[in-house]
C-alpha cells in the first residue's frame, strides 16, 4: 500500500469512527489521566491561561459599561481615553492568555495522543497470535488511527472548549445576577425556550449530515465495484441494470440532502427569531427600567453582552458534548485492547540458554489444541527429539499438525500438556524472546517490508553492519540480483517486495536468516513455489545456511528431504512413522504412497 492509500485508508478510518453511535457515559475518559498528569506544568499553565482569557472576556461587559456610563460626558471628555486603553489592555491580555492556551493544551493533545499510541501499539507487539485470530487486523488498526485521532481533538481542542464555556457560562450567570437580578431571572426563564429548540435542530442535522454521507459512500462503493470489473458487467450486458441501480443511489443521496438543507434552513429561521425575539424582549425590559431610573445605560449594555456570552457558552457546551462521547467511546475502545493479556508470559525468574547454545529440541508428549478449535488435538502424544546438528524433516497431510510443532517451538502458543524444551530448558521456563532468539525461520511466503534491501535482510540482526549484511546475501545467492538494483543493496522494495520475484525474495529471506546465526533452522518448505532454476539457487543457499545448525523442515516436495538425517511422518498430530527416505519406502504406508504419487508424476511430466 502506497503512501497515498494508506492515508486514504486512515481518512475514511476516521470517517467510520465519527459515525459510530456515542456512548452515554465519559468514564472511560478517566483512562487518560495517567497520560496527562505525566505534564503537570503544562497542566497547570494551560489551566491558568483559561481562567485568564475567561476572566478578561468577563471583564469586557464591565468595562463597556464604564464606557456608557461615563466616557461619553461633556464635563470630563478625557475619561473616555481610560476606558479605551483599559479595553484595550483586557483585549492584549485576552489574546495572549488565549494564545498561550491553546499552545500549551494543543502541545498536551498532540503528546498524549503520541504517548497513547505508541503504548497501544507496544502493548499489542506483546500480544499472542491468538489475539489476532479472532481480531481483525483492520479493527486493531481502526483503533490504533482512528479512535486515537478522536481523543487528540478531545484532549487538545474540546476538552479546552469544553472548560472555557463552562467557566463563561458560570461566571456570565453570576455577573447577570449581579448586575440585575431581575433581567436574570427573565433570561433564565427564556433562555431554554431559545436554547433547546437550537440544540435538538442542531442535532437532526448533523444525523441528516451523516445520513448523507453515508449515502454518498453507497454510489462511491457502487461506481468503485462497476468500474473496477467493467468488463464484466459488459460482458454480461449489464450496464442498463448498474445504470439504475446507480441512479437510486444517487437519488437517495439527494432526498436526504435535501431533507439536510430543509433542517438547517428551519433551525436558521427559529434561531434567528428566538434569539431576536428574547434579546428584543430583555432589551425592552431594560430599557422600561432606564426610563424609570431604575437602571442606567452602562448597566443594561453590561447585562446584554453577559446574556449573549452565557448563552454562546450553553451553545458552544452542547456541541462539544457530542465530541466528547465520541472521544469516550473511543477511549473505551482502546482500554478493551489495553487491558488484553497476552497467553504467553514470561516466567517470574526466567532461565537464560547456555551461549553458545547447543540446539538440541525436545518434544515430550505434546497435546495441544488451538484456543479457536478447543474440540480438535492439533497435536495429540506427540514426541519427537532432535540432536544438536540434526536435519529433521516433518512431512504428511494438510493439517496434520506440522506447523503446530513451528508454532510451539517458537513459542507463539503453549501446549495444554507436555513439555517442549532447547537444551533441556523447558519454554514456558523462558522468556519468549529467549527463545525466538535461538531461532531462525524461513517461512514459506516470505515477508518483505517496503524498506531497503539492506532495511529487510538486517531485520534478521538489528545491530549488524552492513559488511556483515553483503555477506550474507553473497552466502545466500542474492548478491548478483542486489547489485543489478537500480540503487543496489539501499534500494526499496515496495509493499511487500513486489518488484522480487518469489526466488529472489526466499534468497532474501534466507540471507536474513543467516545473519542472525541462530543455533535452530526453521524452513518451511522454502521451495515449494518455485521454477526449477530459482528452486536450484534456492537450494545452494539453503546448503549455506544448514551448515552446522539444528534444522527442522516443513516439507510438501518429498524431492527436498531426501538428504534429512530423518523423516518424520505425521497423521492426525501423532507421529507414525520415521526413517530415512529408503527405510520408509520400505515400510509402505503414507509416507511411501505420497512418494509414489510425487515421483511417478514427476516421471510422467
Amino acid at each position: 500500500m502506497s503512501r497515498n492509500d494508506a492515508a486514504q485508508a486512515v481518512t475514511q478510518m476516521e470517517e467510520d469512527a465519527k459515525r459510530r453511535p456515542k456512548t452515554r457515559s465519559v468514564r472511560p475518559l478517566r483512562t487518560l489521566v495517567p497520560f496527562i498528569a505525566q505534564y503537570p506544568g503544562r497542566v497547570l499553565a494551560a489551566f491558568l491561561a483559561l481562567l485568564t482569557a475567561t476572566a478578561a472576556t468577563l471583564a469586557m461587559p464591565i468595562a463597556v459599561r464604564f464606557m456608557i456610563d461615563n466616557g461619553f460626558s461633556s464635563e470630563d471628555a478625557a475619561s473616555i481615553d481610560r476606558y479605551f486603553l483599559a479595553m484595550f489592555g483586557v483585549a492584549v491580555v485576552l489574546g495572549v492568555a488565549s494564545a498561550t492556551r491553546f499552545y500549551f493544551v494543543s502541545w498536551i493533545g498532540e503528546r498524549v495522543t503520541a504517548d497513547l499510541r505508541s503504548a497501544v501499539y507496544a502493548h499489542i507487539t506483546t500480544l499472542s497470535p491468538s489475539f489476532f485470530e479472532v481480531t481483525r487486523t483492520g479493527e486493531v488498526l481502526s483503533r490504533l488511527t482512528a479512535d486515537v485521532t478522536l481523543i487528540k481533538t478531545v484532549v487538545g481542542s474540546s476538552a479546552s472548549i469544553a472548560l472555557r464555556n463552562a467557566f463563561m457560562f458560570v461566571g456570565s450567570a453570576i455577573m447577570l445576577v449581579y448586575t440585575s437580578a431581575g433581567l436574570a431571572g427573565l433570561a433564565a426563564l427564556t433562555l431554554p425556550a431559545v436554547v433547546v429548540p437550537v440544540i435538538v435542530f442542531g442535532r437532526m442535522v448533523r444525523r441528516l449530515a451523516r445520513a448523507s454521507q453515508d449515502r454518498i459512500a453507497d454510489t462511491a462503493s457502487h461506481a468503485a465495484e462497476t468500474i473496477g470489473a467493467m468488463q464484466t458487467v459488459q460482458s454480461f450486458t449489464h450496464e442498463a441494470q448498474d445504470r439504475a441501480a446507480f441512479g437510486e443511489a444517487v437519488e437517495g443521496s439527494f432526498i436526504t440532502a435535501k431533507l439536510r438543507i430543509l433542517a438547517r434552513a428551519g433551525m436558521t429561521a427559529i434561531a434567528i427569531v428566538l434569539i431576536f425575539s428574547g434579546v428584543v424582549g430583555i432589551l425592552w425590559l431594560g430599557a422600561q427600567n432606564v426610563l424609570q431610573g431604575e437602571m442606567t445605560g452602562g448597566t443594561l449594555g453590561q447585562f446584554i453582552l453577559y446574556a449573549v456570552l452565557c448563552a454562546t457558552s450553553i451553545g458552544a457546551l452542547s456541541e462539544v458534548w457530542g465530541e466528547v462521547q465520541l472521544a469516550a467511546g473511543a477511549t473505551e475502545r482502546l482500554v478493551e485492547i489495553l487491558q488484553v493479556e497476552p497467553d504467553i508470559k514470561a516466567p517470574e525468574n526466567p532461565k537464560a540458554l547456555a551461549q553458545p547454545a547447543k540446539g538440541s529440541i525436545r518434544f515430550e508428549d505434546i497435546t495441544f489444541q488451538y484456543p479457536t478449535r478447543p474440540d480438535i488435538s492439533a497435536l495429540a502424544g506427540f514426541s519427537l527429539e532432535v540432536s544438536p546438528g540434526e536435519t529433521v524433516a516433518l512431512v504428511g497431510a494438510s493439517g496434520a499438525g506440522k506447523s503446530t510443532v513451528f508454532q510451539l517451538l517458537s513459542r507463539f502458543y503453549d501446549p495444554q500438556q507436555g513439555t517442549v524444551s532447547i537444551d533441556g530448558i523447558g519454554l514456558c521456563d523462558m522468556t519468549p524472546q529467549t527463545v525466538r532468539g535461538a531461532l531462525s525461520v524461513v517461512p514459506q511466503e516470505t515477508v518483505v517490508f517496503a524498506k531497503t534491501v539492506m532495511d529487510n535482510i538486517r531485520f534478521g540482526r538489528p545491530e549488524a553492519t552492513a559488511e556483515e549484511v553483503i555477506q550474507a546475501a553473497k552466502a545466500a545467492q542474492a548478491d548478483e540480483f542486489i547489485t543489478r538494483l537500480p540503487e543496489g543493496y539501499e534500494t526499496e522494495l515496495g509493499e511487500r517486495g513486489v518488484t522480487l520475484s518469489g526466488g529472489q525474495r526466499q534468497r532474501i529471506a534466507i540471507a536474513r536468516a543467516l545473519l542472525r546465526n541462530a543455533p535452530v533452522l526453521l524452513l518451511d518448505e522454502a521451495t515449494s513455489a518455485l521454477d526449477a532454476e530459482s528452486e536450484t539457487l534456492v537450494q545452494k543457499a539453503l546448503t549455506h545456511l544448514m551448515e552446522g545448525r539444528t534444522t527442522l523442515v516443513i516439507a510438501h516436495r518429498l524431492a527436498t528431504v531426501l538428504k534429512a538425517d530423518r523423516i518424520i511422518v505425521m497423521e492426525n498430530g501423532a507421529v507414525t512413522a520415521m526413517g530415512r527416505h529408503e527405510e520408509l519406502l520400505k515400510q509402505g504406508g503414507l509416507y511411501a504412497r505420497l512418494a509414489n504419487l510425487q515421483f511417478n508424476q514427476q516421471a510422467a511430466e
